[in-house]
């Protein structure tokens, strides 16, 4: 029964959280990328942020990868490089 509180969002555990604190932002061709990796399964899962301002109002995109790594440091940095390729492939795109 446990595993089915978890699935559908019922468990107490903190591992997998919705509310990814932001670990690290850097700044990109005018984009702002976030590193958001959370907690899944005992290790840090590649996540994060990427926004814009467009015509006043701040765009967002949140992508997360199956990528997993035992120590935050490595999630984070994958987590940016992951988001500077993104900015580098699709630019404004991204939002539309």
């Amino acid at each position: 029964m446990s595993f089915l509180k978890r699935l559908f969002g019922g468990g107490g555990s903190e591992e997998g959280t919705a509310e990814a604190q932001t670990a690290k932002q850097v700044e990109h061709n005018g984009f702002t990328i976030s590193a958001t990796p959370f907690k899944a399964e005992g290790q840090y899962q590649t996540c994060g942020v990427v926004s814009k301002e467009v015509g006043g109002v701040v765009k967002e995109h949140k992508f997360i990868r199956a990528d997993r790594f035992a120590g935050l440091d490595d999630a984070v940095d994958i987590s940016i490089r992951k988001g500077i390729q993104l900015v580098e492939e699709q630019g404004e795109k991204l939002f539309g």
